[in-house]
């Protein structure tokens, strides 16, 4: 048994939690991942996982064994990594996390052209909202989009963007359009509701950052949707440039409360820190970042 690669397909079964998931991305039959994982309890006299027919489970000698396996894994990737960059060879997996409007909106065609121009380099996106643990789901690099990042892996800063609260004219003609935040509370605010305070939003108001409360029937964590709620005259919507834009320059929706400044949020690229960071992944941030909006880098 070739002990590196069982240990590759056990890391890579405890983060999809699935043997057929595992064996259908790497083009084997299930049984022989299954044999390997086997082969693999039996050199070690431990059992790993805990099968049923619903799901798989570490064993607590499974979880610190894969912590384990990460590690090893890493410096043998690592030492083939520092050969590679010497040929210029850039090869290798990356599965990547992003926010989903983002991810579809802007970030589809620079990681397209990166897949392009690194054919050797495999890419796995997920497209999700939700919050991944890098470490735990074997993600390499994951972006992120917050005003307040918080306690952190590795992070490097490959731009920024800002909110901007905008209304459709029906709304504004029905229900008039406020001059100042604190005249929110008055509206239909439309709420986006992963942020860390839902019902407060918040603008600089004669030099200093405050929270206005805001009421809302409508909820979504998902932008585009608040702002096509907008469009449709069901209320206001504080959205990230990147989402209203288009729908300002269609005239779909009006900027309003121009004169009072939103928090800038930054694009973030964040890096697991149980490991040393391979050449493709900062290759692939480098890659990212030239190609977001020079204003904004």
């Amino acid at each position: 048994m070739d002990r590196l690669q069982a240990m590759q397909l056990f890391v890579r079964v405890a983060e999809l939690n699935s043997f057929s998931a595992v064996a259908q991305q790497m083009g084997l039959a299930r049984s022989a991942v299954t044999r390997q994982i086997a082969g693999l309890e039996q050199h070690l006299g431990l059992k790993l996982m805990a099968r049923s027919t619903r799901r798989l489970t570490l064993t607590s000698a499974g979880a610190a064994y894969l912590e384990k396996c990460r590690v090893i894994l890493n410096l043998v990737e690592a030492a083939e990594t520092g050969i590679a960059e010497e040929g210029q060879l850039l090869r290798g997996h990356v599965r990547i996390s992003l926010p989903l409007s983002f991810g579809l909106m802007r970030m589809v065609p620079p990681l397209l052209e990166f897949a392009r121009t690194y054919p050797e380099v495999s890419l796995e996106m997920d497209y999700s909202d939700r919050r991944v643990n890098l470490f735990e789901e074997g993600i390499d690099l994951a972006l992120r989009i917050t005003g307040h990042l918080g306690d952190s892996a590795v992070v490097r800063k490959l731009g920024s963007l800002h909110l901007r609260t905008v209304a459709s004219a029906e709304y504004l003609k029905r229900f008039g359009c406020p001059q100042h935040p604190s005249e929110l509370m008055h509206h239909a605010c439309l709420v986006y509701t992963t942020g860390e305070s839902p019902q407060t939003w918040r603008y600089q108001v004669d030099g200093t950052l405050q929270r206005f409360p805001v009421q809302s029937k409508m909820y979504a964590n998902n932008g585009q949707v608040l702002t096509e709620a907008a469009a449709q005259g069901l209320g206001i919507a504080l959205q990230p440039d990147f989402i209203v834009d288009t729908f300002i320059q269609e005239q779909r929706v009006t900027a309003i409360l121009t004169d009072f400044e939103t928090p800038e949020l930054g694009i973030y690229a964040l890096l697991p820190g149980n490991r040393q960071v391979p050449h493709r992944v900062r290759v692939l941030m480098d890659f990212l970042a030239d190609r977001l909006d020079p204003k904004q880098t």
